[in-house]
């Protein structure tokens, strides 16, 4: 699976530098079909595999993992393109653009009995889709505040972080109760091998899109007026693209879960 991820991602790259119909770009995507198809194959023959592929026949197994993947590639998506947005197109230190992410920190911190609250009061499904909601109409916010200053942007990352949290709280319970009583252990590191992947997926794509926009290398140093400018179009067409993957596969993933109203994981042997 890592051999894919590498190759999907270095796919990507290539589609951007060298063109999409590139040979090396075929043969990453092709080389990571057959990766995944052989890790498909591997775990579905062997006596004791990593990843046992029948639990994901489960409806809310797969939502949940797919919520959590998506939620990731949101998250850190945003992430790195503000990284990009405060050192390069504002032209603030390290320390600074580093400051500037705590709307992201303080909110994931606050918002966890705000998930618990939600998911205790209308279940795991509808309060789910609030937040899968919560976070495509933030990550829009995030495209249009982009050109605005600092305060739109802190304001989109508050509401992109509390919509998240709902969403990683409530799925990461709901995979694992959903699991046999003798698999929870494998629940939990299906739920983070899901946000692992979409870390790696996120920065993938974020990187493709503002790539394609600028045409060019980004630049160090301060960055002129017009070179800011054509990055914030990129910038913007890039959260876009993260609202509408995110925004899908959030909501599927929401309406895969139940009602259940538990806010913590079942202790089972």
């Amino acid at each position: 699976m890592r051999l894919a991820l590498g190759l999907f991602s270095y796919a990507l790259t290539s589609g951007v530098e060298q063109g999409w119909t590139a040979p090396s770009t075929l043969v990453c995507v092709v080389g990571a079909v057959v990766a995944v198809i052989a890790f498909i194959g591997r775990e579905a023959s062997a006596e004791h595999p990593m990843l046992d592929l029948t639990l994901l026949r489960g409806r809310t197994i797969r939502g949940a993992a797919l919520a959590q993947l998506s939620g990731s590639v949101a998250m850190v998506g945003a992430m790195f393109g503000l990284v990009l947005h405060f050192q390069y197109a504002f032209g603030w230190s390290p320390v600074r653009a580093g400051l500037a992410n705590l709307p992201f920190i303080v909110t994931m911190l606050v918002a966890t009995p705000i998930a618990e609250w939600a998911a205790a009061r209308f279940g795991h499904r509808i309060a789910t889709m609030a937040g899968a909601v919560t976070l495509t109409a933030s990550l829009v916010g995030l495209a249009v505040a982009a050109t605005h200053g600092y305060l739109a942007i802190a304001a989109a990352m508050v509401g992109m972080t509390l919509g998240l949290r709902v969403i990683m709280t409530i799925c990461a319970i709901a995979l694992v109760n959903a699991m046999p009583a003798n698999r929870t252990s494998i629940g939990a590191a299906l739920n983070d091998t899901a946000q692992e992947i979409g870390t790696s997926l996120g920065i993938a794509v974020i990187g493709t899109v503002l790539a394609a926009a600028m045409g060019a290398a980004l630049p160090a140093g301060v960055w002129s007026t017009a070179l800011a400018s054509q990055f914030f179009q990129g910038e913007r067409a890039a959260y876009l693209v993260l609202a509408v993957l995110a925004g899908v596969i959030s909501l599927y993933g929401a309406s895969t879960l139940t009602d259940s109203r538990d806010t913590k994981e079942s202790a089972r042997a």
